[in-house]
């Protein structure tokens, strides 16, 4: 098996399995990313699209993984297994809106919300006594770059003048440029790049505005707390993972070593964070306080800020992030002028990562 066919299927199980397990680990009141009432989280619709959202996912990706297999036998280009990947996302977003689209569509015909009262609730705490930073999280990350910028001065001398800085998709090296400070240390500035955007998206995580429940305000604020605080200690150990396999890399660069499985250097660490990360914020389900009274207050109707049930347009929220209706984490609210000014800035950190990383 080739280093492609390996990242290509370890990619697409992923993947598959992330799209099959969503449903599960969403909040039970907004399916789909649509918002319900509680009571109607076990209709009969959200049920039956459910299941039909699974059956379309799981079809779809075998049919994406055949038609990659069949394609890469017949061209024998590896570098055509990473469109089975695409595909399959494809398919999980088609199967996602279509869920979204008849979920919507029985609650405007059946009313769902008529009679009920709808309210908000807010932990004002999270302004006067928010949660702290998790400083330690990212000593981890900062030792790992600092151990390769030490490893990497000390061995600059001995290093090889002619440095790998590009591994085809077959793992062996296909670019080589001459040694120089940028060539040897162009993956510490990508270290640095990525310590810092995670970090400060972490940071972000702690000016975001909550999703609470209008019923159980109390036990919903308490989880929220604790869900920043994984969800950026889940961050901070992701940026870490990425520069363990960027010292990975940077080793295997300055010793000359020539291995086939050297991509699998990088992503081997990031794929083992991402799961971890998946099952720590999966498993941290939403709790109520026992001795708690239920409000008698639903969630409010708000599916006119969410479009499509991904993407957040809220211009009277000044909340530069919000919870995800669907999956795990955060997302932008694209109404909020500053996520213009908070994406400019990603792409351009990004960029500049890929131009160290491809110039070598």
């Amino acid at each position: 098996m080739t280093v492609a066919i390996a990242l290509s299927s370890m990619l697409s199980a992923l993947v598959l399995t992330l799209a099959l397990v969503l449903p599960s680990i969403t909040g039970p009141t907004v399916p789909f990313g649509v918002r319900v009432p509680a009571r109607r989280a076990g209709d009969p619709t959200v049920v039956r699209q459910t299941r039909i959202y699974r059956w379309r996912v799981l079809v779809g990706g075998l049919v994406a993984a055949v038609v990659g297999g069949a394609i890469y036998g017949v061209t024998g280009e590896t570098v055509l297994l990473p469109l089975s990947v695409v595909v399959l996302l494809g398919v999980f977003y088609g199967c996602f809106f279509l869920a979204n689209h008849e979920i919507r569509a029985a609650k405007a015909a059946g009313g769902w919300y008529e009679g009920l009262h709808q309210g908000i609730a807010v932990d004002t705490g999270l302004r006067t006594d928010p949660p702290r930073f998790p400083w330690l999280w990212l000593a981890p990350a900062v030792i790992v770059t600092v151990t390769t910028v030490v490893i990497g001065v000390v061995s600059y001398p001995s290093m090889p003048e002619m440095l790998a800085v590009h591994y085809g998709a077959n793992g062996a090296p296909n670019r080589v440029a001459a040694k120089s400070v940028g060539t040897a240390f162009s993956l510490v500035f990508v270290q640095i790049g990525v310590t810092a955007l995670l970090a400060g998206i972490a940071a972000a995580i702690f000016h975001s505005r909550p999703d609470l429940d209008p019923a159980h305000p109390v036990g919903s604020a308490r989880w929220y707390r604790q869900y920043m605080s994984l969800g950026s200690k889940a961050l901070l150990g992701l940026a870490a993972m990425i520069d363990v396999g960027m010292l990975g890399s940077s080793l295997l660069r300055w010793t000359g070593t020539v291995t086939r499985w050297a991509p699998l250097m990088v992503v081997l660490p990031v794929l083992a964070a991402v799961v971890v990360a998946i099952m720590v914020l999966a498993g941290n389900n939403r709790e109520r306080d026992e001795g708690e009274k239920d409000t008698g207050l639903t969630h409010r109707d708000d599916d006119k800020y969410w479009r499509g049930g991904l993407f957040y347009v809220n211009r009277d929220d000044h909340a530069l992030m919000v919870p995800r209706r669907f999956g795990l984490g955060w997302t932008l609210n694209f109404g909020n002028p500053k996520s213009a000014m908070f994406l400019a800035g990603v792409v351009v950190l990004i960029g500049l990562l890929i131009t160290l990383r491809l110039g070598g």
